[in-house]
């Protein structure tokens, strides 16, 4: 019963909190405002919507097929429906505490296909190198692409503050790693022996004979984000005819909200508001545009992590 009770409340309490954001949000705004988001959620060609969502459908897919490569690699395999369980129940977990979605499609893999937590989660490391190594490209290319609109609005970033700020952090760091690899302690040695279970699996993207698939996948998984993103711009006649520079800017900036927060959760519609006014368009309509995007996107996580949640133990056996 209280396995139950748990599983229901992961899934409701990021639509509960999406609700409140939601409400929140739009006391923010003058009634005439209210009334322009509101038109342009009943405007909205959601056609458009739908055909995005599919294409988010195959980048769930992907991602759980790409998975594959790496679990092999380490000599270990798992049933599709637990690796597409698991990429689902990552999204869900991740809009909850942020980064917490990793631990657990690593908790779920041990648990349904028996693979060592550590090396599960190491190809889960493996992934997000590349995830990072591909968002990268996207940024700089953005950045290259619209250097014009951009450099207009860097006068007011406060660079120096951000250097010292990275030059403290990064002093830590070193100092954390040094202590790491000297240090004699008990507790350090036995993290070392996880750690390198880490390792090997974070490392075998690089080694395993089938990394072109999985680096093609990876390329395919970040353009079925960006797709998804650039349809749903023809659900409003506002953002219809932004470019596609304009539309990877917002992209971009809207890919780091959902990096950095619990899924973009009350953010990620705000900032693409923001950002869209940017390229002309009314902070109103840029908003609808966001919820619109970041609402839809939201109900397929949370109806496929929730699915997962509850069909995993009935159709899998715990190992």
């Amino acid at each position: 019963m209280k396995k139950k009770l748990s599983r229901i409340l992961s899934i409701l309490l990021p639509l509960l909190l999406g609700v409140f954001l939601v409400i929140y949000t739009f006391r923010q705004f003058t009634p005439q405002e209210v009334e322009d988001v509101k038109n342009s959620f009943k405007t909205a060609n959601y056609l458009y919507v739908g055909i995005s969502l599919l294409v988010g459908l195959t980048g769930f897919w992907a991602r759980a097929y790409r998975w594959k490569y790496t679990l092999a690699h380490i000599g270990y395999t798992a049933p599709f429906p637990v690796k597409f369980g698991a990429v689902s129940i990552t999204y869900l977990m991740n809009m909850i505490v942020p980064r917490s979605g990793e631990v657990s499609r690593a908790i779920v893999l041990k648990r349904y296909a028996d693979v060592p937590f550590d090396k599960g989660l190491g190809t889960i490391i493996s992934e997000r190198i590349i995830d990072l190594f591909l968002l990268i490209i996207v940024l700089s290319a953005t950045a290259f692409l619209q250097f014009d609109v951009v450099k207009e609005h860097l006068a007011d970033v406060p660079f120096k503050k951000l250097l010292s700020y990275g030059i403290i952090a990064g002093a830590l760091f070193l100092g954390s790693i040094l202590f790491f690899i000297y240090s004699k302690l008990s507790w350090v040695q036995k993290l070392k022996t996880k750690v390198s279970g880490l390792i090997e699996g974070a490392l075998s993207v690089f080694k395993m004979p089938n990394k072109w698939p999985f680096l093609l996948l990876s390329v395919y998984i970040w353009f079925s984000y960006v797709l998804m993103f650039y349809i749903t711009i023809y659900a409003l006649p506002e953002t219809a005819n932004l470019s596609f520079g304009s539309v990877a800017t917002a992209f971009v900036v809207g890919s780091l909200v959902i990096t950095f927060t619990n899924g973009g959760t009350g953010w990620f519609p705000v900032v693409i508001g923001k950002t869209l006014t940017v390229y002309g368009i009314p902070f109103t309509a840029g908003t609808a545009f966001g919820w619109i995007v970041w609402g839809s996107q939201t109900g397929l996580i949370i109806l496929l992590g929730g699915l997962s949640f509850l069909l995993l133990p009935l159709l899998q056996k715990s190992k």
